[in-house]
């Protein structure tokens, strides 16, 4: 009987672009530190800080300290980790999120099959003070977390969440990277560069997968600010131009089925949830809550609406092409 083959090895990356989220910096690291499988790389990507890098260096020296080498922002940083990181899976955590001590493990068991081209994990949101009453969990999104409504169990998605994710490097090499001209640039709350990044991956190699799985555990830092409502109108319109500039490299269906479902099923559940507990359990935050779904679905439409406008994102660096055929149209 012959032995298992070994788990791949796997870096972790994270980036970082403030001092002010230092303490919290340092949390994600210990986290990495503390994990059953032990990553064969750490890699922190300074994003255009040259005192936060000076301060790494001096401070850090169990991880591979480099500076964005690419367009300043997320997804530039995030391509230049993974032109640093050398193992078979990179893996990807937030600079304000701790993981699971099996976090890691957990992601990387999941590539014994060589159909999965991407592992992404639950991500819980730990309040810097309570969760707002207004808040309800079914958008936990705004504040990059899994929302009340995704599967509980380990289950085929379209993309993974960008503070829990791990792909496998050749995969990241064959589709070109990240699009830079999508994602977070400091404090801009634009996203959605790994959704389609996970299109780009599946559509180059049909048969293939994206999975989620929730046993691999980050808990996200949220402050206090994230929860009040003029950030979540300002998150969700963001969203939405992010959704729209998605949907303009890849297609409508491709870059929206899942929110369809989420629009339909997962959030009128929520309204009427919001108000059966406002009426019949008379607590005043159940009408507030079913009342912040609804605005928050209104702008997130009113941005897709400004986003569809805009020129497409079109990255510096263009992907490889991939043609498309009549079974991948179908691709959400």
């Amino acid at each position: 009987m012959s032995d298992p083959e070994p788990e791949p090895a796997a870096s972790v990356v994270i980036c970082s672009y403030s001092e002010d989220r230092w303490d919290v910096l340092m949390g994600a690291l210990e986290s990495v530190r503390a994990q059953t499988l032990t990553p064969k790389q750490t890699i922190i990507v300074v994003d255009y800080n040259v005192e936060l890098y000076k301060r790494l260096i001096f401070t850090v020296s169990d991880a591979v300290i480099v500076e964005n080498s690419g367009p300043k922002g997320l997804s530039g940083a995030r391509n230049t980790g993974v032109r640093v990181a050398n193992a078979e899976i990179v893996a990807f955590l937030d600079d304000d999120a701790e993981a699971a001590p099996d976090w890691l493990e957990r992601l990387v068991r999941l590539y014994d099959d060589n159909d999965v081209l991407a592992v992404g994990g639950r991500v819980e949101p730990l309040w810097e003070s309570v969760r707002p009453g207004h808040f309800a969990g079914e958008l936990d999104w705004i504040v990059g977390c899994t929302y009340r409504g995704m599967p509980k169990v380990a289950t085929e998605v379209r993309n993974v969440i960008g503070a829990n994710m791990s792909f496998r490097a050749n995969v990241l090499e064959r589709v070109g990277g990240f699009n830079t001209a999508l994602g977070r640039q400091d404090a801009l709350p634009l996203g959605c560069e790994e959704t389609e990044l996970c299109i780009r991956a599946v559509l180059g190699a049909p048969g293939t997968r994206i999975v989620y799985e929730p046993a691999a555990l980050v808990r996200h830092h949220v402050p206090e600010q994230r929860g009040t409502l003029r950030y979540m109108l300002s998150r969700s319109w963001s969203e939405g131009i992010s959704k729209a500039q998605v949907s303009r490299i890849v297609g409508h269906k491709r870059a929206l089925g899942p929110e369809r479902r989420y629009v339909r099923q997962v959030l009128p559940r929520a309204v009427f949830a919001g108000i059966r507990a406002g009426v019949q359990e008379r607590k005043p935050e159940g009408f507030s809550r079913a009342a912040v779904i609804v605005a928050v679905l209104a702008a997130t439409a009113a941005g897709y609406v400004r986003g569809r406008r805009m020129p497409p994102a079109t990255a510096p660096l263009t992907p490889r092409e991939v043609p498309e055929t009549e079974a991948w149209r179908d691709v959400q």
